[in-house]
Protein backbone atom coordinates (compact mmCIF):
# COMPACT_ATOMS: atom_id res chain seq x y z
CA UNK A 1 0.00 0.00 0.00
CA UNK A 2 0.88 3.49 -1.06
CA UNK A 3 2.56 5.85 1.51
CA UNK A 4 0.48 9.21 1.42
CA UNK A 5 1.22 12.49 3.54
CA UNK A 6 -0.59 16.00 3.95
CA UNK A 7 1.20 18.99 2.84
CA UNK A 8 0.70 20.53 6.64
CA UNK A 9 2.73 17.95 7.80
CA UNK A 10 6.02 19.16 5.39
CA UNK A 11 4.78 22.93 5.49
CA UNK A 12 8.13 25.00 6.59
CA UNK A 13 8.70 28.58 7.32
CA UNK A 14 11.85 30.85 8.06
CA UNK A 15 12.01 34.72 9.07
CA UNK A 16 15.50 36.41 8.40
CA UNK A 17 16.39 39.75 8.97
CA UNK A 18 17.73 41.67 5.96
CA UNK A 19 21.46 43.45 6.95
CA UNK A 20 23.51 45.50 4.70
CA UNK A 21 25.85 42.03 3.40
CA UNK A 22 22.70 40.61 1.66
CA UNK A 23 22.68 44.29 -0.45
CA UNK A 24 23.60 44.80 -4.23
CA UNK A 25 24.78 48.03 -5.44
CA UNK A 26 21.55 49.14 -5.55
CA UNK A 27 20.92 49.26 -1.67
CA UNK A 28 18.36 46.84 -2.06
CA UNK A 29 19.00 43.09 -1.29
CA UNK A 30 20.59 41.02 -3.53
CA UNK A 31 17.90 38.71 -5.72
CA UNK A 32 20.86 35.98 -5.29
CA UNK A 33 20.67 35.96 -1.40
CA UNK A 34 16.79 35.57 -1.93
CA UNK A 35 17.22 33.02 -4.30
CA UNK A 36 19.47 30.91 -1.93
CA UNK A 37 17.38 31.33 0.96
CA UNK A 38 14.18 30.19 -1.56
CA UNK A 39 16.67 26.91 -2.63
CA UNK A 40 16.92 26.23 1.18
CA UNK A 41 13.34 26.47 2.21
CA UNK A 42 12.36 24.26 -0.90
CA UNK A 43 15.32 21.61 0.17
CA UNK A 44 14.09 21.47 3.33
CA UNK A 45 10.08 21.21 2.75
CA UNK A 46 11.05 18.69 -0.16
CA UNK A 47 13.30 16.60 3.00
CA UNK A 48 10.45 16.49 5.44
CA UNK A 49 8.19 15.44 2.70
CA UNK A 50 10.10 12.73 1.16
CA UNK A 51 11.96 11.44 4.36
CA UNK A 52 15.14 11.93 2.54
CA UNK A 53 17.96 13.94 1.05
CA UNK A 54 16.41 16.25 -2.02
CA UNK A 55 18.28 17.98 -4.79
CA UNK A 56 17.02 20.74 -7.16
CA UNK A 57 16.19 19.76 -10.46
CA UNK A 58 14.73 22.97 -11.54
CA UNK A 59 13.28 26.32 -11.05
CA UNK A 60 9.93 27.04 -12.40
CA UNK A 61 10.07 30.83 -13.20
CA UNK A 62 11.37 33.70 -10.88
CA UNK A 63 9.75 37.02 -10.99
CA UNK A 64 10.66 39.59 -8.18
CA UNK A 65 7.47 41.76 -8.13
CA UNK A 66 9.05 44.24 -5.21
CA UNK A 67 12.52 45.12 -4.03
CA UNK A 68 13.05 44.20 -0.55
CA UNK A 69 14.97 47.05 1.76
CA UNK A 70 17.80 46.37 4.09
CA UNK A 71 16.32 46.05 7.48
CA UNK A 72 13.06 44.44 6.23
CA UNK A 73 12.13 41.01 7.89
CA UNK A 74 11.81 38.40 5.01
CA UNK A 75 9.53 35.28 5.45
CA UNK A 76 9.59 32.78 3.21
CA UNK A 77 7.00 29.40 3.26
CA UNK A 78 7.09 26.86 1.60
CA UNK A 79 4.59 23.48 0.81
CA UNK A 80 4.31 20.36 -1.30
CA UNK A 81 2.41 21.13 -4.48
CA UNK A 82 2.77 18.00 -6.33
CA UNK A 83 4.73 14.92 -6.10
CA UNK A 84 5.39 12.28 -8.70
CA UNK A 85 7.19 8.51 -7.91
CA UNK A 86 10.76 10.17 -6.73
CA UNK A 87 9.84 13.80 -7.35
CA UNK A 88 7.72 16.97 -5.83
CA UNK A 89 6.94 20.47 -6.70
CA UNK A 90 7.63 22.93 -3.97
CA UNK A 91 5.76 26.20 -3.94
CA UNK A 92 7.39 28.88 -2.45
CA UNK A 93 6.49 32.23 -1.32
CA UNK A 94 8.26 34.95 -0.07
CA UNK A 95 7.28 38.21 1.71
CA UNK A 96 9.10 41.14 3.01
CA UNK A 97 8.00 43.15 6.42
CA UNK A 98 8.96 46.86 7.46
CA UNK A 99 9.71 46.44 10.72
CA UNK A 100 9.15 49.89 11.68
CA UNK A 101 5.57 50.51 9.33
CA UNK A 102 4.45 46.97 9.62
CA UNK A 103 3.32 46.86 5.80
CA UNK A 104 4.27 43.23 4.21
CA UNK A 105 4.60 42.57 0.29
CA UNK A 106 4.24 39.87 -1.69
CA UNK A 107 8.02 39.65 -3.22
CA UNK A 108 7.75 36.81 -5.51
CA UNK A 109 6.48 33.08 -5.73
CA UNK A 110 8.37 30.62 -7.27
CA UNK A 111 7.99 26.58 -8.07
CA UNK A 112 11.12 24.17 -6.89
CA UNK A 113 11.12 20.42 -8.58
CA UNK A 114 12.89 18.26 -6.13
CA UNK A 115 14.55 14.92 -6.18
CA UNK A 116 14.28 12.80 -3.37
CA UNK A 117 17.74 10.75 -3.25
CA UNK A 118 18.47 7.59 -1.93
CA UNK A 119 21.72 6.57 0.03
CA UNK A 120 23.56 5.45 -3.32
CA UNK A 121 22.33 8.80 -4.84
CA UNK A 122 19.64 6.80 -6.69
CA UNK A 123 16.24 8.60 -7.46
CA UNK A 124 14.10 7.60 -4.37
CA UNK A 125 10.49 6.96 -4.07
CA UNK A 126 8.31 9.79 -2.60
CA UNK A 127 4.72 9.42 -0.08
CA UNK A 128 2.31 10.83 -2.56
CA UNK A 129 0.15 14.00 -1.47
CA UNK A 130 -3.13 13.97 0.61
CA UNK A 131 -5.15 16.68 -0.70
CA UNK A 132 -8.10 17.93 1.30
CA UNK A 133 -8.51 21.46 -0.12
CA UNK A 134 -9.53 22.99 -3.58
CA UNK A 135 -6.59 25.17 -3.35
CA UNK A 136 -4.88 21.66 -3.03
CA UNK A 137 -6.50 20.46 -6.20
CA UNK A 138 -5.67 23.69 -7.94
CA UNK A 139 -2.02 23.70 -7.24
CA UNK A 140 -1.72 19.83 -8.01
CA UNK A 141 -3.31 20.73 -11.73
CA UNK A 142 -1.60 23.53 -12.06
CA UNK A 143 1.63 21.51 -11.45
CA UNK A 144 0.60 19.28 -13.79
CA UNK A 145 0.11 22.40 -16.55
CA UNK A 146 3.79 23.60 -15.76
CA UNK A 147 5.20 20.15 -16.42
CA UNK A 148 3.44 19.70 -19.58
CA UNK A 149 4.15 23.16 -20.70
CA UNK A 150 7.99 22.57 -19.98
CA UNK A 151 7.70 19.29 -21.95
CA UNK A 152 6.57 21.05 -25.07
CA UNK A 153 8.59 23.72 -24.69
CA UNK A 154 11.82 21.78 -24.49
CA UNK A 155 10.68 19.27 -27.63
CA UNK A 156 9.47 22.53 -29.42
CA UNK A 157 12.99 24.44 -29.42
CA UNK A 158 15.07 21.15 -29.33
CA UNK A 159 17.54 21.67 -32.53
CA UNK A 160 16.84 18.73 -34.45
CA UNK A 161 13.45 19.61 -34.62
CA UNK A 162 13.53 23.47 -34.66
CA UNK A 163 12.25 24.82 -37.65
CA UNK A 164 13.26 27.88 -38.35
CA UNK A 165 10.61 29.24 -41.45
CA UNK A 166 8.26 28.79 -38.30
CA UNK A 167 10.02 31.26 -36.06
CA UNK A 168 11.88 33.67 -38.53
CA UNK A 169 8.58 35.86 -39.34
CA UNK A 170 7.53 36.28 -35.41
CA UNK A 171 11.54 38.28 -34.79
CA UNK A 172 10.50 41.09 -37.52
CA UNK A 173 8.90 43.33 -34.54
CA UNK A 174 11.68 42.13 -31.95
CA UNK A 175 14.67 44.26 -31.23
CA UNK A 176 17.06 41.98 -33.21
CA UNK A 177 18.99 42.25 -36.78
CA UNK A 178 18.92 38.70 -38.60
CA UNK A 179 22.42 38.41 -40.58
CA UNK A 180 22.59 34.67 -41.82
Amino acid sequence: MKNYKNSKESRVSITELMLPAHSNFSGKVHGGHILNLMDQIAFACASKHSQHYCVTASVNKVDFLNPIEVGELVTLKASVNYTGRTSMVVGVRVESENITTGVKKHCNSSYFTMVAKGPNGENAPIPGLVIDTEQGIRRFSRSIKRKEQSIKRTSNFKASKFKIEEHIEELNNENVKIDL
